[in-house]
C-alpha cells in the first residue's frame, strides 16, 4: 500500500514539471463539484491519449509558480446535498473509472491530490458529456473531432495488458513489488543471474517496460499476474479474487470471506488449494478403507477459476472475480459479458478480450491452450455423475455454476434438459452422437431402464435443445445432436 511519503514525493515530482500538462492540473481552492467531474473526464481522456497510466489534480499549488500555498479544500467533508463528493462524482461518470483523493502536507501546508485512472476502451464522460484538454484548457471533446478520432484510435489499439499499472519505479522497487521467482518457475526457466538479466526477461514478455533514466513502468500484465500485493497497484486491488462461504443455499449468512492479495499467476495454486480446503468432501469406502473424495472435481474448479480470471472485463471498475460456495452449489463469477453465447461455450472457438493475459497464462500451464476448458468441465461433471454445470449472464457479469451431487429423481426439468443438451454438445465436439445408450451411461441408468433415458431425450426435444440426426432412422438406431448442429 502506498504510504504518505510516496504521495509527498509524487507531489514534489508534479510541481517540478515546467508547466501543467494534458494530464496534470493545479488548483488553489477551486473545488466546485461539477468542475471537478469535468476535469476527471478531461484528464482521464488526455492521459490515455498521451500514454499515461494516471492523471492528477493537485490543490494547494500556484499554477504559475508551482509553489505550495495550501488549500482549504477537504474532499472528505464536501457534500452535494446529503451525498458525499466521491459518491456523487462516481455516479455521473461513464464508464466508472477509478479515482481517489489523498490529503497530504507539504512544507507544513495542506494539499489535496486527486489521482485519476486513464480512460480505457471508451472515452470518459461526466454528466453525459466527454471532455479533453487542449493545451491547459478543458474543452468538450465533441468540439474537437480530430482529437476525438485520435483518442478512439488509441483506445481501440491499446489493450488493458499493455497499459502501465504504475510508472517510473526503480529497478529495486520493481523486483520488490513483483514475485519474479514465480514467473521463472511457471515458465520452467532457471532464475537468471543478476538483476539486469531478470529485468530484461520480464521486459521481453512485456510485463515491464523501460521508462528512461533507469526507471521502469510495471505494465498491467505484469502487475495482475505477478504482484506480491495487488494493493501496491492502485485500481488492480479491486481485481483480487474474493472467496465467500455461505451457510445454507442463500446469501443471508456468511461463514467466511477472504480476498486474495497476490497476482493471478503467483497466487493461483494457493487460491485453488484454499478453495478446495473449504469444500465439503464425501467419504467413500473401498477395499476396506475410507477415502475422502471432493464433492467437486478439482480439474473443473481449476478450469472455471482460470476462465474467470482470463475472460473478465477489466474496464468494469469496482468488481473482480468471485467464488461463492453454498451447501448445494459453487458459483464462479467474473465481471464482463461473455464473448460467445453461453449456450455455445462448449463448441465455440476460444476467444478472449485479454489475449496477452490468456497467452501467458497458457504458457504458465494455468489455463487450457486449445479452448477446451469448458469441455473438460462438462466431461468431469458427467464422469462424477453430477448435475450439469450452468453458464449464464447475470447483469454485466458471467457466472458458471457447479452443482453438488444430486440424484436424477432430485433434478428438476431445467436440470435434466441442461444435462441432456450439454451431453449432446460434448458428444458432438468429439465427433460422436448422443444415443439412448450414451445418455444412460451419463446418468448411471441401468440398461433395463432405457425408457427413462427416452423420457429425458423427449424433454430435451420438446425444449428445442436437441434434434434427431436422421428423422427416418429406426427407434433403436436414433442418434441426436444439439439443435444448432
Amino acid at each position: 500500500m502506498r504510504d504518505e511519503q510516496y504521495w509527498v514525493s509524487l507531489a514534489h515530482e508534479l510541481r517540478a514539471l515546467p508547466r501543467e500538462t494534458g494530464w496534470l492540473e493545479f488548483k488553489h481552492n477551486n473545488a466546485e463539484p461539477q468542475e471537478i467531474g469535468e476535469y476527471i473526464s478531461a484528464l482521464a481522456n488526455t492521459a490515455a491519449l498521451e500514454g499515461k497510466a494516471h492523471a492528477y489534480l493537485l490543490w494547494g499549488v500556484d499554477d504559475a509558480t508551482h509553489q505550495a500555498i495550501g488549500t482549504t479544500f477537504d474532499p472528505a467533508h464536501k457534500r452535494i446535498g446529503n451525498e458525499e463528493l466521491e459518491s456523487w462524482l462516481l455516479r455521473q461518470l461513464a464508464p466508472k473509472i477509478g479515482f481517489h483523493f489523498v490529503r497530504l502536507e507539504l512544507d507544513g501546508l495542506p494539499l489535496v491530490l486527486l489521482e485519476i485512472d486513464c480512460a480505457y476502451r471508451h472515452p470518459v464522460q461526466f454528466g453525459g458529456a466527454e471532455f479533453i484538454r487542449i493545451g491547459s484548457y478543458k474543452k468538450r471533446l465533441k468540439d474537437f473531432q480530430e482529437k476525438e478520432r485520435e483518442l478512439w484510435r488509441v483506445l481501440d489499439a491499446t489493450p488493458f495488458e499493455r497499459l502501465p499499472a504504475v510508472e517510473k519505479l526503480s529497478a529495486d522497487e520493481v523486483l520488490k513489488r513483483l514475485d519474479y521467482p514465480s514467473y521463472f518457475d511457471l515458465i520452467d526457466r532457471p532464475l537468471p543471474d543478476g538483476r539486469a538479466a531478470i529485468l530484461d526477461a520480464l521486459a521481453a514478455d512485456r510485463l515491464i517496460e523501460p521508462a528512461g533514466g533507469g526507471y521502469w513502468n510495471v505494465m498491467n500484465l505484469g502487475a495482475i499476474l505477478l504482484a506480491k500485493q495487488l494493493s501496491d497497484f492502485g485500481r488492480l486491488q479491486r481485481k483480487a479474487v474474493r472467496v465467500i462461504v455461505y451457510k445454507g443455499k442463500g446469501r443471508v449468512e456468511t461463514l467466511r470471506e477472504q480476498t486474495g492479495t497476490k497476482g493471478y499467476a503467483a497466487g493461483f495454486e494457493g487460491l485453488i488449494g484454499f478453495i478446495n480446503g473449504l469444500l465439503p468432501v464425501n467419504e467413500v469406502i473401498g477395499q476396506a478403507l475410507r477415502k475422502a473424495v471432493p464433492v467437486y472435481p478439482e480439474l473443473a474448479i481449476r478450469e472455471l477459476v482460470a476462465n474467470a480470471l482470463i475472460h473478465q472485463d477489466f474496464s468494469i471498475t469496482g468488481s473482480g472475480p468471485m467464488v461463492e460456495i453454498f451447501d448445494d452449489r459453487m458459483e464462479i463469477t467474473n465481471p464482463g459479458l461473455p464473448l460467445v453465447d453461453t449456450a455455445r461455450m462448449l463448441d465455440s472457438p476460444p476467444r478472449s478480450r485479454n489475449e496477452a493475459l490468456a497467452s501467458l497464462m497458457r504458457r504458465m500451464g494455468i489455463c487450457e491452450e486449445r479452448g477446451s476448458g469448458v469441455d473438460k468441465v462438462v466431461s468431469q461433471a458427467e464422469f462424477y455423475q453430477l448435475p450439469a454445470p450452468a453458464f449464464e449472464v447475470v447483469g454485466d457479469s458471467t457466472r458458471s455454476t457447479l452443482f453438488a451431487p444430486r440424484s436424477l429423481t432430485q433434478m428438476d426439468q431445467a436440470d435434466r434438459v441442461r444435462a441432456v443438451y450439454l451431453h449432446a454438445c460434448l458428444r458432438y465436439v468429439q465427433r460422436e452422437f448422443m444415443t439412448n445408450s450414451s445418455l444412460r451411461e451419463r446418468f448411471g441408468i441401468d440398461s433395463k431402464n432405457s425408457a427413462t433415458a427416452s423420457r429425458l431425450i423427449k424433454e430435451a426435444l420438446s425444449a428445442g435443445m436437441v434434434r434427431l440426426d436422421d428423422p427416418d432412422a429406426a427407434p433403436k438406431l436414433r442418434r441426436y445432436v444439439p439443435s444448432w448442429a
